[in-house]
């Protein structure tokens, strides 16, 4: 045992937790943490430029960083409510994420002092667990439990509250006695998968649904394993996008309201038979309750069981961890395969292939201004199957998930549920510290790349290389979109001349010269045929520099992009593919 502080304890289980990457901001009340940090010398921080910055790099850390956490550090007061949109974000998506915040003296916190707030109150409904710690020898133990909580069932983000007194008070502690509390997660019992395949083959067109939990739990290799023995469609979710390779003949599309294909919705519709894993039935997802479960029966696996039934009640439901659930049901599958008593789905495959190599929206446009959908057309011709996408909220985002390819588990890195403005930059931030070997390409429209713009130095500052593509078209697209239900357009144009840019043709904010000033290289595109060059540079650019680099495209003013209100509803405003030049997509129909 030795006598230290309780920071330099708190960091030293930081580090045999393996949480070693931290984001954040110094300040007078979390300044011993920082202390403790710089003797320690296990942790690596990046300074950000905005807390809530902090708090979007940390859990874009996590979701990149596939099983390690991101940390967010920040001082007292304010520094905790600037965090609180990054917990709503993180617990929404199920990402573990630990925040850290300094705090009054524990006699001070009832006399409204200096930056003196309650956090812990503020943040408990946006985390699996908020403490502030008013007690030094209970340090060890709240960073402890933080872990296993983050780590347990269905994952998420906490936050550990500590008043300056007791982060220099002085404690009795040894690490090499410390341990990780076990990890809980419940598991599927093989009776209860029996009953999940006896449903599945007794089905003509059954459908799995692959969530956002399979990729926590690192199972989309178990996934197309199983997809292929049984020879079933695969639906991926939004959070799940990735977890089957697009391009793979069992891929299906996706399903839902807006972040969806023709081919997915429509083969869902034909379905008589879904399994969902690790997913929560998200009403962008779902759309009308009535259409969605009309003429199907539904098994649910998801790790928390109080997620079964929430959204609706499915036929059967089971509690498990994604990735036990796909162990088990692989044993029964290849059981079966070897008894040859698996049903021959070779034909409802077809179908999904049929409507996958026929359904598809255009993209090839050589308008100018830019229609967005020519954008996504050269992303996938410019971008690898390597590409780690990056993106939040907004008509970009919605048109991106429609007409972008994925490839793999995590390499579609999205704010799903909160989709807070602003998030897109410091997370993409975020996914460079995780995977500092991957091509990152974010993607934003120019109000969500307008929030938290000052980011982008932190890139500069920290050599943290990344494609920003920014489709600008002066619009908040999206509420513009929307408010067509009301017959107005109210609030929502970013134009304006702008005196000291006239390079910007009236849609106001010059983001190249703001994207320069920061520190990072910069690029506008204003004709489709220039996209290819433009993203050839901003690649050699990126590797020369090792700084972000925006490429900002300017689209036309207006395109409403498909959505409805009703999977069998989608409104297709533009006119659709009629040949494969038309819809490159087209190329993930290869088997």
């Amino acid at each position: 045992m030795a006598k230290m502080r309780t920071v330099d304890a708190a960091v030293a289980i930081l580090e045999k937790e393996g949480a070693t990457e931290a984001f954040g901001l110094p300040g007078a009340a979390i300044n011993p943490f920082y202390s403790a940090m710089r003797a320690h010398g296990g942790i690596r921080h990046t300074l950000a430029r905005h807390v809530e910055g902090a708090s979007h790099m940390a859990d874009g850390y996590s979701r990149a960083a596939d099983g390690n956490i991101g940390i967010c550090i920040g001082t007292s007061g304010p520094a905790g409510t600037d965090m609180i949109t990054g917990l709503y974000a993180a617990w929404a998506d199920s990402i573990p994420m630990l925040c850290i915040t300094g705090q009054a003296p524990v006699a001070k916190l009832h006399k409204e002092d200096f930056q003196a707030v309650d956090i812990e109150s503020i943040a408990k409904p946006l985390t699996k667990f908020a403490m502030t710690i008013l007690e030094p020898g209970q340090v060890p133990g709240a960073f402890q439990k933080a872990f296993q909580l983050m780590r347990s069932g269905r994952p998420g983000p906490v936050l550990l509250d500590l008043p300056i007194d007791v982060q220099m008070a002085e404690i009795e502690f040894d690490i090499d006695a410390y341990e990780p509390l076990p990890v809980e997660k419940p598991k599927a019992s093989r009776k209860q998968l029996e009953k999940a395949l006896d449903l599945l083959t007794a089905a003509q067109h059954p459908l799995i649904v692959a969530g956002g939990g399979i990729i926590n739990a690192g199972a989309s290799a178990q996934l197309v394993e199983l997809a292929e023995i049984l020879n079933v469609p695969v639906i991926p979710t939004l959070m799940g996008w990735g977890a089957i390779p697009d391009d793979h003949q069992l891929m299906a599309g996706m399903v839902g309201l807006q972040t969806s294909h023709r081919y997915g919705n429509e083969t869902f519709l034909q379905s008589d038979f879904v399994i969902g894993i690790g997913n929560r039935w998200a009403n962008r997802h779902t759309g009308g309750l009535d259409t969605y479960t009309a003429g199907r029966k539904f098994v649910h696996i998801d790790i928390e069981p109080t997620q079964i039934g929430r959204v609706f009640s499915p036929d059967l439901g089971i509690a498990s961890d994604a990735g036990a659930a796909l162990d088990g049901l692989l044993e029964l599958a290849r059981e079966r395969q070897a008894a040859k008593t698996l049903p021959d789905y070779s034909g409802w495959v077809a179908e999904c292939q049929e409507r996958k190599g026929s359904l598809h929206r255009k993209t090839n446009f050589d308008n100018v201004p830019i229609k967005p959908q020519r954008v996504y057309q050269e992303m996938n011709k410019a971008f690898g199957r390597d590409t780690t996408y990056v993106s939040t909220i907004g008509l970009s985002q919605i048109a991106g998930a429609q007409m972008l390819h994925v490839f793999g588990a995590r390499k579609w890195i999205n704010a799903g549920q909160a989709g807070p403005l602003g998030w897109t930059g410091p997370a993409a931030l975020g996914v460079v510290r995780g995977t500092p070997d991957a091509t990152v390409v974010a993607l934003s429209g120019d109000y969500d790349f307008q929030f938290m713009i000052e980011e982008l130095a932190v890139g500069a500052q920290f050599n943290l290389p990344y494609i920003h593509v920014v489709v600008n078209n002066s619009y908040l697209g999206l509420i513009r979109q929307s408010q067509r239900g009301f017959n107005m357009e109210q609030n929502v144009s970013l134009a304006f001349e702008n005196i000291n840019s006239p390079e910007t043709n009236g849609y106001g904010v010059d983001h190249i010269k703001v994207a320069e000033g920061l520190g990072v290289k910069a690029i506008r595109v204003e004709d489709p045929n220039d996209l290819p060059a433009a993203f050839d540079k901003a690649k050699a650019l990126m590797g020369e520099f090792k700084v972000p680099v925006v490429v900002e495209v300017i689209l036309e003013k207006i395109t409403n992009i498909s959505m409805g209100v009703e999977i069998s509803g989608v409104n297709e405003f533009e006119e659709l593919a009629e040949t494969a030049a038309d819809a490159p997509t087209a190329i993930l129909t290869k088997a």
